[in-house]
């Protein structure tokens, strides 16, 4: 990958920096290269995006973020190396399926962070009122799961997410289980919650559109074993609505995904 295509900015310590990053899975004697080579920044208040094909390690990449798998080449350094970054604290993660209790009411699964950590809970639970307007939940904190649709779950684990203040939010494939529709609409509001609680986000997706419209930077991996072939910032105006879809410049930047992938 060229210097100008990694595009490494030079004005700030970026809060996460991968290096030529590598992951093997073995099983049986077997094994299986999940990721080649990853190099990248993210600096605070990024919305990266993170686009490939189904299978191609996006989620292994993820994973390796939130300190759930050890790299097996290469270097991730998170934080400003000082203590500033705690693992598990600092990190809120949204999966493709929501995940939440059942026998518990929305609010509830919006402190279960909370909770586990140990933080206080009166300061949790306004906090968790103040994340569910946020995310448009105000009125639902007493109900239970089974009582909102598949978009307004996924508002509360996003919540949940945020629950804790952390510094990192990681979401893999948030949206993927969605109706088209529902979809959409969740992207907006994707942007609308990132804008206003002003974190760094990492958002897995295969969804090349999805990419370009979130992304305030796009990371393009290869099929796997994931190799990462493109890394740039999509400068696009801020608020985004679905008619940017339409611009030539929204446009461009898909097509620069296709041919990083061998599409067009």
């Amino acid at each position: 990958m060229t210097a100008s295509a990694q595009e490494m900015r030079d004005d700030a310590s970026p809060l996460i920096r991968m290096r030529n990053v590598r992951k093997v899975y073995r099983t049986g004697g077997t094994e299986a290269v999940a990721v080649s080579d990853v190099t990248l920044d993210i600096h605070e208040g990024d919305l990266l995006s993170i686009v490939g094909p189904s299978g191609c390690g996006k989620t292994t990449v993820l994973k390796i973020l939130a300190g759930l798998h050890g790299a097996d080449g290469g270097t991730v350094s998170i934080g400003d190396g000082h203590g500033s970054f705690v693992e598990g604290r600092d990190v809120g993660m949204v999966f493709q399926q929501p995940l939440l209790l059942k026998w518990r009411t929305i609010a509830e699964n919006v402190i279960l962070p909370a909770q586990i950590l140990g933080l206080p809970l009166k300061a949790a639970r306004e906090r968790a009122r103040d994340l569910l307007e946020m995310v448009g939940l105000g009125k639902a904190g007493d109900k239970y799961p089974f009582e909102l649709s598949g978009g307004m779950q996924q508002r509360a684990a996003i919540a949940r997410a945020l629950i804790h203040d952390p510094k990192l939010v990681l979401m893999d494939e948030p949206f993927g289980a969605l109706d088209a529709i529902t979809r959409e609409k969740m992207n907006l509001e994707m942007l609308r919650i990132w804008q206003e609680s002003r974190k760094t986000f990492v958002f897995v997706t295969h969804g090349i559109q999805e990419a370009v419209f979130l992304g305030s930077h796009c990371a393009v991996l290869t099929a796997g074993p994931a190799r990462m072939a493109d890394y740039f910032s999509i400068d696009l105006p801020h608020p985004r609505s679905l008619d940017i879809k339409t611009g030539n410049a929204f446009g461009d930047y898909v097509k620069r995904i296709y041919r990083q992938l061998d599409m067009g």
